[in-house]
């Protein structure tokens, strides 16, 4: 075996194709978590976004419907989340667990219903490829500048980061995070900035679930994957922060390249082991920062507190 083989512009590539849905989950999680409110849903949205992704494509024939049916459907469902838990004060990660079991059965449901199929709708066209002065012709680079939702992917990154950290919305949305009595006695709303940020995450990870739709042409029951999760665990690895988080989710996206890799080239370990690789990576990272990394001190907390 050679290593060729497997640390090649093929694994970069491959790299960048799968760490889409982490980076955008991840983004979302921070935004949302940085105004205080945890949320446990990324599952139950990518599986949304990724439904409504394909049904609007498959009943408008454009898949740039499909796009926007996707972020609807984010909002919808994290308007649930956001209801129960600013509204009704209620624990954020119940809430978080129970829409992701009804993502779950409601997807599949009505997968059934429309496509009659309990497992993956009809196909559906992929977003068009752009075409920047030959940029697209070039390795690797190519994948993201010519792919809409990888481009989209990468610009969210640094527009996140100046969102929380050089406007005066992210300046409000960390303060009610932080101590939402203070924010509020300087004139914050704090419901409206915590639902801004759980919508805002809802959109995120349904973009996610649009890309894992997009690529694979087609809905798939559970089709996420546990990429929520993994996605929650690069945002505390990335320490709330937009740009750790991104990069904390292209390393889990490298180590599951890699481990597809392992098995193309094959080497000579049993299959299982192989694919256990992104997962031990997440509970060996998430062991490793517990504890160093900081939430923000208002996280996961009902507003206002019940004394």
């Amino acid at each position: 075996m050679s290593l060729d083989g497997i640390f090649s512009l093929a694994l970069l590539s491959q790299t960048v194709r799968i760490s889409v849905p982490y980076v955008l989950a991840a983004l979302g999680a921070t935004i949302s978590e940085t105004g205080g409110v945890v949320n446990i849903a990324l599952e139950g949205l990518i599986l949304t976004g990724a439904f409504c992704a394909v049904l609007g494509s498959h009943y408008s024939g454009n898949p740039w419907v499909g796009v926007m049916a996707a972020m609807a459907g984010g909002i919808f469902v994290s308007l649930i989340h956001a209801v129960v838990c600013i509204r009704f004060r209620a624990n954020q990660i119940i809430s978080g667990l129970a829409i992701n079991i009804l993502a779950a059965g409601a997807t599949k449901f009505f997968l059934k219903l429309i496509f009659h199929s309990s497992s993956n709708s009809s196909r559906v066209a992929g977003l068009p490829h752009w075409s920047f002065f030959g940029l697209d012709r070039v390795p690797v680079i190519g994948a993201i500048v010519s792919d809409p939702l990888i481009l989209a992917a990468a610009l969210l990154v640094f527009a996140s980061y100046c969102l929380i950290y050089k406007t005066p919305f992210g300046l409000r949305l960390r303060a009610v995070g932080e101590h939402p009595e203070c924010a509020e006695t300087l004139g914050v709303n704090v419901y409206f900035m915590r639902c801004a940020g759980v919508m805002l995450c809802g959109v995120l990870a349904a973009l996610a679930g649009a890309w894992l739709a997009f690529d694979q042409h087609q809905f798939s029951a559970d089709m996420s994957g546990g990429r929520g999760y993994i996605a929650l665990t690069a945002m505390i690895f990335g320490k709330w922060n937009p740009l750790g988080a991104a990069l904390a989710a292209v390393l889990f996206g490298l180590a599951e390249a890699f481990q597809i890799q392992l098995q193309t080239v094959g080497v000579s370990v049993p299959t299982q082991f192989i694919q256990m690789i992104p997962y031990v990576l997440t509970v060996v990272l998430l062991a490793g920062v517990i504890g160093k990394s900081r939430a923000p001190a208002a996280d996961g907390k009902p507003y206002p507190v019940e004394e």
